[in-house]
């Protein structure tokens, strides 16, 4: 791969964090279809997981205070139900399924309150956000917005939903490395490389994100949300329709 896109690569791996650094979401979304414009959709899935991982893995570590623990395990029990059945069927991503599935996904952030009140802090509600949240993680990449919706309606503030949603993709995005053959399979050496290259500017831009935040009202922060998550849906809806007609 040429100097070039790599540079072009690590600069959106600054801006994607900087992004989730601040919203919790959206920047996974726009790094993944900038990689499967490069890489095998498998491959991107995996160069994803792993940038994705030092991100949100920092971020974690930057918020660590406010991680809501309790939430965090109830995540881990969906999310391992939602590999073992992944597993036993033998998935394989494709590239229109993930830019359909993806495209869909903002539908969920506007979805009034009163019609579907999910709340992570429930048992219950944690389970399923680790069984459908994490489980279409694995399946297609990403998952922001149906993650989300466990958490934007809770009373806990924006920085506990940063910092518990941080540590919930951290686990997703390491079991994502592991499901698709701890990248054995999935990369190449030369698919390290970018991954490499990519992890100090994933890490600068969570850092530069999670000060914005401090600084973004709770109003803010679940509006602007909304709007960008729907964005970027409507570019990969749009992206997989035309490759499912072409």
């Amino acid at each position: 791969m040429s100097p070039l896109i790599l540079f072009a690569l690590a600069i959106a791996t600054f801006c994607t964090s900087v992004l989730s650094g601040i919203f919790g979401m959206a920047g996974g979304m726009i790094l993944l279809a900038a990689l499967m414009t490069l890489l095998p959709v498998a491959t991107a899935i995996a160069v994803q997981g792993v940038i994705q991982l030092i991100a949100n893995g920092s971020r974690a570590i930057f918020s660590r205070k406010f991680i809501e623990w309790r939430i965090l395990g109830t995540i881990l029990l969906g999310l391992l139900t939602a590999a073992a059945l992944l597993f036993i069927v033998r998935y394989t991503p494709d590239f229109v399924t993930v830019c359909i599935v993806v495209g869909l996904m903002p539908i969920l952030v506007w979805i009034p309150k009163g019609w579907l009140a999910l709340d992570a802090s429930k048992p219950l509600h944690g389970f399923l956000c680790g069984f459908f949240g994490s489980g279409l993680n694995l399946a297609v990449g990403v998952a922001g917005p149906t993650i989300d919706i466990f958490f934007i309606r809770t009373e806990m503030d924006r920085r506990t939903v940063i910092a518990t949603k941080a540590a919930a993709q951290v686990l997703s995005h390491g079991a994502k490395i592991v499901f698709y053959g701890a990248m054995a399979s999935a990369m190449a050496p030369g698919d390290w490389i970018i991954a490499l290259v990519a992890a100090p500017f994933a890490i600068l831009g969570t850092n530069v994100g999670y000060r914005v935040l401090q600084r973004l009202s709770d109003e803010n922060f679940r509006k602007w949300t909304r709007w960008i998550v729907t964005g970027i849906g409507l570019f990969y809806l749009v992206r997989g329709l035309m490759a499912l007609a072409g």
